[in-house]
This record gives C-alpha cells, sequence and structure tokens, in this order.
C-alpha cells in the first residue's frame, strides 16, 4: 500500500523522558488532578508486549483498535473499493459487520445460516464463486446472537478457498470449549482473528479491542488508523489489569457457572419456549412472544435484547448471563409475566 500514514515526533522518539516540545501540547499538566496534557504512545508497545505475551503470538502480529469495531471498520477500507468490492456475511451475526459495509459504501452479500444457526457450506461456496469482487468474509463463534460455535473444520475449509480475507470474530472465544484460531496465524495469512477486551475482561467502558494477523496486514492497519486511536489511561489501566490474569480465569468459571443455573431456572418459565444451546455469556430463548416479554422486563428494570426481527430468531430474546442474584430477578419477573397471560387467558 502505497499510503504514507501521518506521523510525529513520538515515532520516532520513543522515550518517556524528555522536554517535549513537538506536539504543541500544554506544558503545564491538565485541568484534571491526574496529568493527561501528553500524547499517548502512538504504537502502545508496552501493553501490546503484554497482550503478545498472553495470547502467545509475535508481537507484530497484533493490532490495538478502539473497541474491535475499530479493526472492522479498517479491514472494509483497507481491501473494499465502495460500489465495487463486496463482502460475505452469514446471518443472523453481529450487526456491525453491515454497519460498517453501509458507512463505507460496500455492498453486502448475505448467505443465511441454517435454521440449527450452522453454515451453509453449499450455498457459501456458491456465494465465492458467483461473486468475485467479494473481499472478505466474516465469520463470528461464537456466534451473536446465537450463542453457538461455528464447526471449526468448515471454517478452515472456507479459509483455504475464499480467495480474499476471512475474519473469524472470536468476542465469546474465552467461553467457549474449543481453541482460539491464533494458533493458525501462521499457516494462513488470509486469516484475520478479532478478539476483545469488552466480555471476559470486564473492560466494556475502555473500548480496547484486539486483531491478529499477518505482519503484512498489520502493517497496513497501521497506517490507515488514526495516530493516537488508544488513549493513554486505557494504555495504563489496561497494561496494569494484565497483571491479574486469574481474575480473568476465575470470572469465566463464575459465568459458566452462572449460565448453567440459568438454562435450569428458564426451563422452569412457562413462556420459554426454547433455550439455544450457548458458548458465549449469553443465551438466545425463544419466547412466547418476545416484544411483550421485552416490553414487560422493560416496565421491571430489567433490561435484554429483543432479536424477534432477525431472521431465524423470531420470537427470540437475548439474555446475558448476570449475576446470582441479576438471573433470579430475571426468572422471577418471566414467571410473573408468565401467571399473567395465563390468567389474561383464562379469562378470554
Amino acid at each position: 500500500m502505497a499510503l504514507s500514514p501521518y506521523t510525529s515526533a513520538r515515532d520516532e522518539y520513543e522515550g518517556t523522558e524528555g522536554i517535549f516540545l513537538d506536539a504543541n501540547e500544554n506544558p503545564f499538566g491538565s485541568i484534571t488532578s491526574q496529568n493527561f496534557n501528553r500524547y499517548p504512545d502512538p504504537h502502545q508497545i508496552a501493553l501490546k508486549k503484554r497482550v503478545a505475551e498472553i495470547k502467545g503470538v509475535k508481537l507484530e502480529q497484533l493490532f490495538l483498535g478502539n473497541g474491535s469495531d475499530e479493526p472492522i471498520d479498517l479491514l472494509i477500507r483497507a481491501t473494499c473499493t465502495p460500489r465495487e468490492d463486496e463482502i460475505i456475511l452469514v446471518p443472523p451475526t453481529y450487526g456491525m459487520y453491515e454497519v460498517s459495509a453501509a458507512i463505507n459504501d460496500v455492498p453486502v452479500v448475505k448467505v443465511s445460516l441454517t435454521p440449527d444457526f450452522a453454515l451453509d457450506m453449499p450455498a457459501l461456496q456458491q456465494a465465492i464463486t458467483t461473486h468475485p469482487k467479494a473481499k472478505l468474509l466474516f465469520l463470528c463463534s461464537p456466534n451473536n446472537p446465537t450463542g453457538n460455535a461455528l464447526d471449526p473444520e468448515q471454517m478452515k475449509t472456507l479459509i483455504e478457498t475464499f480467495p480474499g480475507l476471512v475474519i473469524i470474530d472470536e468476542a465469546y472465544i474465552d467461553f467457549a470449549d474449543y481453541p482460539s484460531f491464533t494458533s493458525y496465524l501462521d499457516k494462513y495469512p488470509n486469516m484475520v482473528v478479532l478478539q476483545t477486551f469488552s466480555k471476559v475482561w470486564g473492560l466494556a467502558n475502555l473500548r480496547l479491542g484486539m486483531a491478529f494477523a499477518s505482519p503484512e496486514l498489520i502493517r497496513i492497519l497501521n497506517k490507515i488508523k488514526p495516530p493516537y486511536n488508544i488513549s493513554g489511561l486505557t494504555q495504563q489501566v489496561v497494561l496494569e489489569g494484565l497483571q491479574n490474569t486469574q481474575w480473568k480465569e476465575e470470572s469465566v468459571q463464575e459465568i459458566l457457572k452462572q449460565r448453567t443455573e440459568l438454562v435450569k431456572l428458564l426451563e422452569e418459565v412457562p413462556v420459554v419456549e426454547k433455550i439455544y444451546p450457548s458458548e458465549a455469556n449469553f443465551l438466545l430463548v425463544k419466547v412466547h412472544n418476545a416484544k411483550e416479554t421485552y416490553d414487560y422486563l422493560v416496565e421491571q428494570k430489567i433490561i435484554v435484547r429483543d432479536r424477534s426481527k432477525v431472521k431465524l430468531c423470531e420470537n427470540a430474546i437475548r439474555i446475558t448471563v448476570g449475576t446470582a442474584s441479576e438471573n433470579q430477578h430475571l426468572v422471577e419477573a418471566m414467571k410473573q409475566l408468565s401467571a399473567q397471560t395465563e390468567t389474561q387467558s383464562t379469562v378470554s
């Protein structure tokens, strides 16, 4: 890529000590109690070293973004010509892929999952053949909003046969019982793996996502990203937090425990028709009337996601696994709704 990225003196001088008169900052400090007057490290070197160590990847295979949404957008901008190239999606899936495509004026080709939320391999292979201008294929596993994991062998087949980039979105990988695709980075140069600190690490407020790819692709992403896309405060807080990986492991186990308990509780709720298998920190639940259930829960100040307008998710709500107390309140509210519905049915 011939693009020359924006550069600053901090790109050339990587030290933290010195007299900095290069970036037109305020030399007297900040309006806050802590000083944030200096621009952050544009390359996030200290944080990247720790993340690469934890994830078992090379430093040059890692990109850090403002959430996972930033690398999604950058990948589209880096590879797709507006109104000419295309992106293949497998709905129902994470909605930001389509939003980013629309923002960049890139058409989307949709190949629906099967009714049991599996990849439709014949339809995908046909789409790949009939859409030669498709540059990106997004696969979310464990999938959002369905919660299930896609077949790893089928994903490998797609990586090996798709002529463009295959993006494996692993936002929920820490809750799954299979390993990350980051172990295949050296094998598949046309693969990108996305992960996030927003879920199991409990850092959604800080907006930090990860992209793992070939060094060549990482260099391209670094060329087109904003110069200071990760704040210094975020870098500092996350780096400090990553010294306590035991908390993260304990959090995973507690969420998995609560997920199992929540399934048992929901099975006793009359309005619940089906609980879909999940390898994420949420459950997709089919109910008698999704809108009615959602509205009633909102009245009780319990917020879930109504996914009933999403194809293959008719009359389904998505429920994040909460604490034991939060889950109990949810189930009690749904049982109250069931009782009201039964009473109304009897009266009518």
